[in-house]
């Protein structure tokens, strides 16, 4: 029995040309949505690294406002053109293209780990030539000039993908399955409950961030320094901090993630760390600062990049090793049966495809993206990148960069194919790769570090878009949205991201003075960690403290033993085995996060227990309407410090034994 057709639904609807699939509403919309969604990602960025798949808010709210927009038209008799899923689906890959720039651009990793606060933490390599500070001019010209040669390096590759080898890439089909469903009678009245009830928590987490804002007269003042699990915990990073956007982030997140990061933080600063501590004067010396790299802070760092890189290499062989075994069956499986062309662009006749695939594909191809505008595409930028990047990095030679887009498409088509098998994007780990090649070439002497980070961010922004626009492409093919829209849809989203998001970093720098400092609102865990990956690949291990490279060496191994465990006990149980990688973020910044994303799953699992219709229906919209409201708020929060309103409360929690003494101290 063939499944039910999604295309005879909207049979009756005509398929707009490609160029009504792009119109002015669709990028008003995105423009909008694109700095709401730069805000929430940079916010992410600055606190934690940890990024959830935003694609279910930007479709919903795309649908939203335009479904208002043309109501409104249609009323007083100005409608032109009716709203489509094509429309909504270059909405969607707009927004998505604009805020994935915050990500891939660096602003929490490698390009701020260039500047002196982050550097000074170091204290290794922290001369002028390996370092640079964020300034708007450079950051803008950087991100133009790096950010569009992946979607040139993979456009020849989309019927291969996704017609040929019939890749899944699970984000983008979920996408255009959510998309399909709003522009059906049916799913038009879910997603208009959806909106409401997402406008409703957005509106409780905006005032809710607003409120708290009050109590934060000072440093540890507030709610977000609320001893919840009692001071010994607090002081241990055990503690719920009131946070609606990790509340909202852990219930997007799936419970193995969370329960992850919560096993890492009680790993590490539950048990390790106090343990390390009592070595103080035996393993490093007792009157080093609370941030130098030769003591406490140096293993909680190195021994979290230990299990990052473990997880990386672990999943970059296997998933390279998916992606190798895929291509020989597929051109095994072509070889033999001769019917599928690998590289024509007729559309295919095959009485097999069912009428959905077969419109799909016939669509799909019609609008076809020729392969010389490619080629030149990758060339000019690269050679115009080549000559560029040397100006802004003196210590990143043209050779370098030549040398990495010599290898950049192979990179860029491994990744693309390994996230449509799995869905995992491993850019940040052909980053590190970068780091470690360039920064060695380069050597320390010669501005190394800077340069390996600088690496990081052209190699990353490469991988990292091909894999987003092949995304795209899947969810196109899905709801018959041409190549040509998606893929103008995600140059200008880009160019939207390339100028959007260094100017929210901009405000996020200039607001809060102690951007990047550990302990602060916004630490930028990563920036430190990718500096320190730059270093090792620079200096090697000698900087290190005591045992520490033992340690090192054992979690390094135990992020591989565990994948290895997890991949070899099949789904069922590697459900209940936590994720290395996601254990090694808690290392560095402690677990009060992890407790906010834990109480999310239990929100989740409770609604699913009670009612599990309503909570697979709203769930998403509830956590999206509390990461947007408390991700939005930083905008004015943001407006307040540059204009030198400070809060005027500091709430603060004391031990009896403190407030006796402050008391004291206070009395006249």
């Amino acid at each position: 029995m063939e499944e039910e057709s999604v295309e005879r639904i909207f049979e009756s609807k005509k398929v707009p040309a490609w160029e009504k699939q792009l119109t002015v509403r669709a990028f008003v919309v995105s423009f909008i949505l694109g700095i709401l969604f730069t805000f929430i990602v940079m916010k992410l960025n600055l606190t934690t690294g940890i990024i959830p798949s935003l694609n279910v808010s930007a479709g919903l709210l795309g649908f939203f406002f335009v479904k208002t927009w043309t109501k409104f038209l249609g009323k007083s008799g100005l409608l032109k053109q009716p709203f489509t899923r094509q429309e909504n689906t270059v909405i969607q890959t707009c927004v998505v293209a604009t805020s994935g720039i915050a990500f891939s651009g660096g602003f929490g990793s490698y390009l701020f780990g260039m500047s002196e606060v982050i550097a000074k933490q170091s204290h290794e390599a922290n001369s002028a030539q390996n370092t640079k500070n964020p300034s708007l001019g450079w950051m803008i010209g950087f991100l133009f000039v790096v950010s569009f040669l992946g979607l040139f390096s993979v456009v020849p590759l989309r019927k291969i993908m996704i017609i040929d080898f019939k890749l899944i890439y699970p984000s983008g089909t979920a996408t255009a399955h959510l998309i399909n469903s709003f522009h059906t009678p049916q799913g038009a009245k879910l997603a208009k409950k959806q909106v409401k009830t997402l406008g409703k928590f957005f509106s409780f987490s905006f005032l809710w961030g607003f409120f708290q804002w009050f109590f934060t007269g000072g440093d540890n003042c507030g709610f977000a320094s609320f001893p919840s699990l009692g001071l010994k915990a607090f002081e241990n990073k055990f503690f719920f901090d009131f946070s609606a956007t990790y509340v909202g982030v852990g219930m997007i997140c799936p419970y193995l993630i969370n329960v992850s990061l919560l096993v890492g933080a009680i790993l590490s600063w539950g048990v390790m760390w106090p343990l390390i501590n009592e070595k103080k004067g035996d393993w490093y010396p007792a009157d080093l600062s609370q941030s130098s790299l030769h003591g406490l802070q140096g293993y909680r760092v190195f021994i979290g990049i230990s299990m990052i890189l473990g997880d990386g290499l672990y999943n970059f062989i296997k998933v390279l090793g998916y992606t190798l075994f895929g291509l020989y069956r597929q051109f095994n499986e072509s070889k033999i049966e001769g019917d599928v062309s690998i590289t024509g662009n007729s559309p295919p006749d095959l009485p097999s495809l069912s009428y959905d695939d077969d419109k799909r594909a016939r669509l799909f191809l019609k609008d076809q993206i020729p392969m010389w505008i490619s080629i030149v595409g990758y060339l000019t930028i690269a050679i115009v990148s080549a000559a560029t990047l040397p100006h802004i990095f003196h210590q990143l030679k043209w050779y370098y960069i030549a040398a990495i887009y010599v290898f950049a498409p192979a990179l860029a088509f491994c990744n693309a194919y390994g996230c449509g098998l799995t869905d995992w994007s491993l850019a940040s780990t052909y980053g590190k790769l970068a780091i470690f090649i360039i920064g060695a070439w380069a050597g320390g002497p010669n501005g190394g570090v800077l340069a390996g980070l600088a690496a990081c961010g052209v190699m990353m922004n490469i991988v990292s878009t091909a894999s987003d626009l092949m995304q795209d492409f899947k969810t196109g093919y899905l709801t018959l949205a041409s190549p040509r829209s998606m893929f103008v849809s995600q140059v200008i989203g880009t160019a939207m991201g390339c100028i959007i998001s260094p100017c929210v970093f901009w405000l996020f720098y200039k607001a809060f003075g102690d951007l990047g400092v550990p302990g602060s609102e916004y630490p930028a865990p990563y920036a430190l960690i990718y500096r320190n990956i730059a270093i090792l690949g620079v200096e090697g291990v000698s900087a290190l403290p005591d045992k520490c490279l033992t340690l090192c060496y054992i979690f390094f191994a135990f992020a591989i033993f565990v994948n290895g465990m997890r991949d070899a006990m099949g789904k069922n149980l590697a459900r209940f085995i936590p994720i290395p990688m996601a254990m090694a973020i808690p290392f560095y910044i402690g677990g009060y996060f992890a407790i906010d994303m834990c109480v999310g799953s239990l929100i989740l699992f409770i609604w699913t227990k009670i009612n599990k219709e309503k909570a697979a229906a709203f769930g998403p919209a509830v956590a999206s309407g509390l990461i947007c409201g408390d991700g939005i708020w930083t905008l004015p929060s943001s407006i307040l410090a540059l204009a030198g309103v400070n809060p005027p409360i500091c709430m603060k929690f004391l031990s009896r034994s403190t407030n006796i003494r402050v008391d004291k101290f206070l009395a006249p």
